[in-house]
């Protein structure tokens, strides 16, 4: 596969300050043992905010900051101490908006303890499980780490593969060459 790996903007985006909490949070679970149960604590959150009927409160201005809290509180009961400790740090703080990107910078912080990344795929079809498995070892064994790999399909490519992973983009599709090409062409001095 022809391409450079160019530097790129990740494709779930973690804010400084959801990260410092997030890693709080990663921190103390280890410290405490419970790395697992809090992860999935971190699912159940990212699925309650997926769901814009479970969810719409807690955005929403609307709501008063007390309502807030008590529905905080009786989400986080179904949590684990941890969890839901920071859960009503997070309300205590008036922070909530860091909940929408807190399960994804949790996640990052997993996955850079086993030393890996997450990345996306972009293709013009559908890609095999076969396909994508390929590119993800080829993927690792260039970036030195487990690579997991999302597909996702983008008519738009025409063919080839974009590939966002660690921050960085390897685009080999027929657009993106089209795009270099164009490029290329008006910068070229004309005589």
């Amino acid at each position: 596969m022809s391409g450079s790996l160019q530097s790129s903007q990740s494709s779930a985006r973690v804010g400084p300050v959801a990260a410092r909490y997030a890693n709080a949070l990663f921190q103390l679970a280890r410290e405490k043992g419970q790395l697992e149960s809090v992860a999935r604590d971190m699912a159940s959150i990212e699925a309650l905010l997926a769901s814009e009927a479970e969810s719409g409160w807690i955005f929403d201005a609307r709501v008063t900051a007390g309502d807030k809290r008590a529905r905080i509180e009786r989400v986080a009961q179904g949590l684990s101490t941890i969890t839901g400790n920071f859960l009503r740090l997070v309300a205590d703080k008036r922070r909530i908006e860091l909940l929408r990107e807190l399960p994804a910078a949790f996640k990052r912080c997993l996955l850079l303890e086993r030393g890996a990344v997450e990345g996306q795929v972009e293709s013009a079809r559908p890609m095999a499980p076969g396909e994508l498995a390929e590119l993800s070892v080829a993927l690792g064994a260039a970036l030195k780490k487990e690579v997991s790999l999302s597909a996702r399909v983008v008519p738009e490519l025409l063919a080839g593969v974009r590939v966002l992973v660690d921050n960085r983009m390897l685009d080999v599709s027929a657009l993106g060459r089209l795009e270099a090409l164009r490029s290329q062409l008006n910068s070229a001095r004309l005589h």
